[in-house]
């Protein structure tokens, strides 16, 4: 590796398998169908979600934190988690070299959504003073950093279901730069809210499936994603720092790009160019070649247009059958939290050789050529290099590549 190259020192996680990464790889490695799959109320029928299972003042102690919206208490959870496992101290690094990029699609919808409501039935007196500050969408990094004593840059960005990969991709080009010593990045989202889920429902996005198999990636009868949320977030820090201070080397992120179909508001680009680019551009980036990937984390969305623009691009790019998992599948879309949680599982699979299964997929789409899907069960391999793809609404496409 160079000396530009960037370490993951610590990781954490809240999804709907419960909280922290342990919780959440072992679901994904046991294919597991996850409880709490809920039917949305009559006029959803047929559409579900998963949530995060409730937790407390033992999970996130803190004045005030109980009443915070519900993405804002998911970072405040996994990166707390990233910064114990890191080994740093906040209360004695030096706040003005640390950073923190949190990627969110949506912000605080259950608190917005909660104060309309209110407005609407008891007036405008009635709307708290704190409806802003709990639920714009620079919030979740404001946050983190009062928490934490962070001084330096704080950045937020939003690209839709990319954004938590990006994230990761900002702090990393913060390390390269010199701009920060450390940079937390941190994906979020927690949009299980009734509006929320009625626009996917009514643009098809959601899955047509009652039953609790309901997200299928890659598979000839998928029809759509199960809405879910959380939060996955890294600590990052230069290479040569964390061996200097001895810290956990988790993987590093080897490469990053970010590029935009500029072809349609929610539709990729059909024969997946900007997807393409992104890819090749990540690799270049890495130093590596397409043959030089072991593992392909996949957005797997298990909505028919995307699985089948991104499942042609991966047997076209990676004619050497790399093995294929897609979380997804267990976890549900968390939308902007999605590519953070994703790549903390990759990260997972670069250290232990384990790619988990893509659950509640019997088949691969024969449309897809021979996609080398893993599905039933683990495999136990030893990846070197994974790629893991993000795709978004309006055209954003992130990759990161990830190694040990």
């Amino acid at each position: 590796m160079t000396s530009t190259a960037v370490v993951v020192t610590g990781t954490g996680m809240v999804t709907p398998a419960g909280v922290g990464v342990d919780e959440t790889w072992k679901a994904v490695r046991d294919g597991r169908t996850l409880t709490g799959l809920t039917s949305r109320p009559a006029d959803l029928n047929e559409r579900h979600y998963l949530s995060v299972p409730a937790f407390g003042t033992d999970v996130l102690p803190g004045r005030g934190t109980a009443h915070l919206d519900p993405f804002i208490r998911y970072a405040l959870v996994a990166v707390d988690q990233a910064i114990a496992e890191s080994g740093l101290d906040p209360e004695t690094w030096d706040g003005s070299r640390v950073g923190v990029v949190v990627g969110c699609g949506l912000g605080g919808v259950t608190t917005m959504s909660a104060a309309q409501t209110r407005l609407d039935t008891r007036g405008a007196d009635t709307v708290s003073p704190y409806l802003h500050p709990r639920s714009l969408i620079n919030m979740a990094a404001g946050t983190v950093a009062i928490r934490h004593r962070i001084t330096g840059p704080s950045h937020t960005v939003a690209a839709a279901c990319a954004s938590g990969a990006v994230a990761i991709g900002v702090a990393r080009d913060l390390l390269r730069a010199g701009t920060s010593d450390v940079v937390i990045a941190c994906g979020t989202d927690a949009g299980v809210v009734p509006v929320v889920a009625a626009g996917f429902s009514a643009m098809g996005a959601l899955s047509n499936s009652s039953a609790a198999d309901a997200s299928r990636p890659f598979s000839a009868d998928r029809s759509g994603f199960v809405l879910s949320e959380g939060a996955g977030a890294v600590v990052m820090e230069r290479e040569e720092s964390a061996r200097r201070r001895g810290a956990p080397d988790l993987g590093k992120i080897l490469g990053y790009s970010y590029t935009t179909d500029a072809h349609h508001p929610v539709q990729p680009h059909p024969d997946g160019a900007g997807a393409e680019a992104a890819v090749r551009m990540a690799l270049s980036d890495a130093g590596l070649v397409p043959r030089d990937v072991d593992h392909v984390n996949a957005h797997g969305t298990s909505t028919p247009h995307n699985d089948r623009i991104e499942g042609r691009l991966i047997r076209k790019l990676f004619s050497h059958d790399p093995s294929v998992t897609a979380n997804k599948a267990v976890l549900g879309h968390s939308l902007g939290a999605a590519g953070a949680i994703e790549a903390v599982l990759a990260l997972r699979t670069l250290t232990t050789g384990v790619v988990p299964p893509t659950a509640h997929t019997p088949a691969v789409d024969p449309e897809l050529g021979g996609l080398n899907l893993v599905l039933g069960v683990e495999r136990c391999e030893q990846p070197v290099v994974a790629v893991s793809n993000s795709l978004g609404f309006g055209g954003a496409n992130c990759v990161l590549v990830m190694g040990m």
